[in-house]
């Protein structure tokens, strides 16, 4: 039987990947899977090496002090990958430990699937990366590195698979998964009457991230901004479950205790119901914009990071929309721009300006049209690329 060795190293990615693997299974069922993933995989049918909490950190401050830990579980999952000898690795977003993988299958010549024999060299192992690392926006003299990691490189974003083609590397856009999460399926009444929220009650979302250290640094913040806003307003925190329980403990005190919403479902109701949204950067942006949200976009990393990072970074935006268009198409309050004043001075600001929300919209659905593929869901997409790499 085939067997495929996938490996996610944060929520994002672990959703990516269960729906790769229900597209991958409609195609061929009797495909076998191994690797790392966390609870969406594994109602897919995968059984993690272990837990992707583990591999999910942001920032080379978080990083450093876990290198030897990160080296650990870079070891195993390349014994592991030994050990099945799968037909096909897939790696998705992560690239601070995925790209490491693959770097690591490199140089170790891998042959591919079965058992070791004595015999003629059998051919390389082969191997998928879901998710372009965004070396287009900073440093890419990155791209030095990769040739020969991959032999699909799947792009989310349209414009990508042109950046890679002038560093000689080829890949291709298969569109991007938000489109099949459902967001713009929610039911505000649903919300409202689940929660008991008053109809003149406003809801804001609030989406402070699925890593901790995300989690730590932004949720203060929020919680500062939620004290400056005019009642009646209804904060809502939809739960990631790396963070769930850091985020049920860090909102315990809040003055106005927020929602929890814990399942898609629910948050897709949140959404529905909600006036406004306060977001990290990042795949959140486009969730909102799905469910048509008008948002605010703020973020922060550890200070020593953000001076590392600014001297790299070749891009205008931070969230995907304004990159996207390359306009402003949502505001963005960044790094020491982030603060509580000015957040819940934007927030007012969208509660009361229907021309700044129309307009917002009216980017959404121009930014939503460049992310679908030419044919099929982007998943569908995906699955067809790793499926051609089968012999």
């Amino acid at each position: 039987m085939t067997l495929l060795y996938l490996i996610a190293g944060e929520q994002s990615g672990d959703v990516l990947g269960a729906r790769l693997m229900a597209a991958l299974k409609a195609r061929r069922p009797e495909l076998r899977f191994a690797g790392i993933g966390g609870g969406a995989m594994a109602a897919q049918g995968l059984n993690s090496l272990f837990p992707i909490r583990s591999l999910a950190l942001m920032g080379l401050l978080e990083v450093v002090p876990r290198l030897f830990e990160l080296r650990t579980l870079l070891r195993r999952t390349l014994a592991d990958i030994e050990q099945r000898r799968p037909d096909v690795v897939v790696t998705i977003d992560s690239p601070g430990f995925t790209l490491r993988v693959l770097g690591a299958l490199r140089q170790s010549g891998l042959q591919r699937a079965g058992p070791k024999r004595a015999g003629p060299k059998r051919a390389g192992l082969k191997r998928a990366h879901f998710v372009a690392p965004q070396v287009w926006a900073w440093r890419e003299s990155r791209v030095k590195h990769y040739p020969g990691l991959w032999d699909e490189l799947l792009c989310l974003l349209p414009f990508e698979p042109g950046f890679f083609a002038g560093h000689g590397l080829p890949a291709r856009f298969v569109g991007h998964p938000v489109l099949e999460s459902g967001a713009e399926t929610g039911d505000a009444a649903r919300f409202r009457a689940r929660h008991a929220v008053p109809p003149d009650a406003r809801v804001l979302t609030i989406m402070p991230g699925s890593r901790r250290t995300e989690v730590s640094r932004l949720l203060p913040i929020l919680e500062a901004t939620i004290r400056l806003l005019p009642e009646p307003v209804v904060p809502v925190v939809p739960l990631a479950g790396p963070v769930e329980d850091m985020v049920r403990e860090l909102t315990s005190g809040w003055p106005v205790r927020p929602i929890l919403v814990a399942d898609g479902a629910a948050k897709h109701d949140a959404f529905a119901a909600s006036a406004v949204a306060l977001t990290k950067s990042g795949t959140s942006t486009l969730e909102l914009a799905l469910a048509n949200v008008p948002m605010l976009v703020t973020y922060r990393v550890n200070p020593v990071s953000y001076v590392m990072a600014r001297r790299m970074i070749r891009v205008r935006y931070a969230s995907l929309l304004n990159l996207l268009l390359d306009r402003p198409v949502v505001p963005e309050l960044l790094q020491y721009d982030g603060r509580p004043d000015r957040l819940a001075a934007e927030v007012r600001r969208l509660l009361g300006d229907p021309d700044a929300v129309a307009l917002q919209r009216r980017g959404f659905a121009e930014a939503l049209a460049l992310l679908r593929p030419a044919s099929g869901t982007p998943s569908e997409c995906a699955a067809e690329a790793v499926l051609s790499l089968l012999p």
